[in-house]
């Protein structure tokens, strides 16, 4: 698998809990991951580089995850965002998937569940760009 064919991840939650358990995982499964805490960081490293998935909380300090989905999306459009919340509405929920988000998954979440859904969005945006 070349570096150019490996699907590549950013990760943005300020609790360092989730990437620290999920950044191994996935990178064992041949994932490009990068990790962030703060939304300010993760905002100037996806003004750098496109990244095939994008997974992010809703509520952080700074730039909340709604925003940060928003500036995703338009620069990217091809990227697939995955939202992870512990405050789940119906109406984050709808304003999320208007905003063109791929999935949403409530936490606490099982890492077989969010894989699952990294999958899907992975088939998604390479069908999508034709790789």
């Amino acid at each position: 698998m070349t570096a150019q064919s490996k699907t590549s991840i950013l990760i943005l939650d300020d609790e360092p809990i989730v990437s620290k358990r999920l950044q191994p995982a996935l990178e064992k499964k041949g994932y490009e991951v990068e990790s962030f805490y703060r939304s300010a960081d993760a905002l100037l490293r996806i003004r750098e580089r496109d990244f095939n998935i994008v997974i992010t909380d809703l509520k952080m300090e700074g730039v909340d995850g709604m925003q940060f989905l928003s500036e995703v999306k338009e620069r990217s459009p091809a990227t697939e965002v995955i939202v992870i919340t512990g405050f789940a509405t119906m109406e984050t929920a709808k304003e999320s998937l208007r905003k063109g988000v791929f999935d949403f998954l409530a936490k606490p979440f099982k890492l077989g569940e969010i894989q699952d859904v990294i999958a899907k969005a992975e088939a998604s945006f390479r069908q999508a760009s034709g790789a």
